[in-house]
């Protein structure tokens, strides 16, 4: 379990952010609460000090802030690519990036984003792992209606318009079709984020023959009569205030032991949902740094 301590994202005033500002903001981006609701909640804060700018700026996602790889590296190579997904939307797109120093066939990861289609901080998480040598790709869930729109807003709004049956068939068939990559050595991981970690959940339960490692962050399961197919060793990254997905864990440990599942769970202290994304006031420096360096050191372990 990791211990390492907290770390604030600065605001512009020295009031730390309340807890339950960090609470609201899940819900929305959850659907629990519409969008009048939360900035209904936040305006209360304004009579213990917050401004509305300062609330926004901590919680909604700034993703300038959110490129630790430069798309120009000159050790990647980026592209989209479309794949067939025929028991999904018929097509998917997504975004491949590759080591330019590979050579040969290697490990492939797929990565999957939130629930809000392929922002540029999933883009820049792709481009993280090729520079650590695997091929990775991002697919976007929001092809069928135009792709990512350029906001979050927006993009929940598109995703939770689409059939969500046929989105989980289009990350399975972005899962065999990166699995059987020309690049691919036939070992895949897959990485997700809230909804991604779910999908990276569902792909270890529902196509256990084509996944070999998966690290969901703060997902939830899936179906539970699903879970005893599960054959691939798991890291579970979960986040110590994140009671939403936490209430879900027991059960899913439970049913992981049950199934004979190499699993491995971290709970990482003080930390909010989506402590991994570095875009928004969630982000957590330390706790980012040591999952992801436990998530590249799990796929190397595992994948070859």
């Amino acid at each position: 379990m990791n211990t390492s301590s907290n770390s604030e994202t600065p605001t512009p005033t020295s009031l730390p952010i309340p807890q339950e500002a960090f609470d609201w903001y899940d819900q929305y981006a959850h659907g629990v609460i519409d969008r009048r609701t939360f900035m209904s909640r936040l305006a209360t804060l304004g009579a213990v000090g917050f401004s509305m700018p300062v609330l926004l700026g901590a919680l909604m996602p700034n993703y300038a802030q959110a490129e630790q790889v430069s798309f120009n590296d000159p050790d990647i190579k980026a592209r989209y690519i479309t794949f067939p997904s025929p028991q999904g939307h018929g097509e998917g797109r997504g975004y491949l990036v590759v080591p330019t120093a590979r050579s040969g066939k290697g490990p492939v990861v797929l990565v999957v984003h939130e629930n809000r289609g392929l922002n540029p901080y999933i883009a820049d998480v792709a481009r993280r792992l090729a520079k650590q040598g695997f091929v990775a790709f991002a697919p976007d869930a929001l092809h069928p209606v135009g792709g990512y729109p350029g906001n979050d807003d927006e993009g929940r709004s598109k995703q939770s318009s689409l059939d969500r049956a046929k989105i989980e068939q289009d990350f399975i068939a972005a899962a065999k079709f990166l699995k059987a990559h020309e690049l691919s050595n036939g070992k895949l991981g897959a990485v997700g984020f809230c909804f991604g970690g779910y999908i990276v959940n569902l792909l270890a339960a529902a196509v256990p023959e084509t996944l070999n490692a998966g690290v969901p962050f703060y997902g939830t399961p899936a179906a539970k009569e699903l879970r005893k197919n599960i054959k691939a060793p798991m890291m579970i990254q979960l986040a110590e205030l994140d009671q939403r997905v936490n209430d879900s864990w027991a059960e899913y440990e439970q049913d992981l032991k049950a199934a004979g599942v190499d699993y491995t769970m971290h709970m990482y202290p003080k930390c909010n949902h989506g402590f991994h994304n570095d875009s928004t006031g969630r982000y957590d420096v330390e706790n980012a740094k040591l999952a992801w360096e436990r998530t590249i050191a799990f796929f190397k372990k595992h994948l070859g």
